[in-house]
């Protein structure tokens, strides 16, 4: 039941979020955007932001993704939920490929996790807009 409230509180926010973040990618509602939900393993939640903070977040941008947002859920501890937007399914697996096999990504990967894993479990759903979903435009 917590998962269904919060799935919907969720998917609620994105759409206030694309309203108010004046980006290319809120701009043009026939881009595709993805909800990804990292679970981490307990006591890794700050390394995984400062992986992020320091270096994930440029490696998406570098590879054609747009950085939409980031958020904690309030009520689900090791927990990062973000999303990402890109022009197109093809785009999506061009950037995605891209960034894996980035030398960069590799080697500040690798670094990351030498004292343990900090994510245990990956979830991510690709959406469109609605043709009522507010904009800025």
């Amino acid at each position: 039941m917590h998962r269904i409230i919060f799935a919907t509180l969720a998917l609620l926010t994105i759409l206030v979020v694309s309203a108010m973040v004046p980006t290319r990618a809120s701009a043009d509602a026939s881009m595709l955007y993805e909800l990804r939900t990292y679970h981490t393993n307990d006591g890794k939640l700050e390394a995984l932001h400062e992986r992020f903070r320091n270096h994930t977040m440029d490696l998406f941008e570098k590879h054609g993704m747009t950085n939409i947002a980031y958020w904690n859920p309030v009520d689900q501890p090791n927990t990062l939920i973000y999303i990402v937007a890109h022009k197109d399914s093809d785009a999506a697996a061009t950037s995605w490929k891209a960034f894996v096999a980035d030398p960069e990504w590799q080697k500040v990967y690798q670094a990351s996790i030498a004292q343990g894993a900090l994510v245990n479990k990956i979830d991510s759903v690709f959406m469109t807009k609605t043709d009522y979903s507010p904009s800025r435009n």
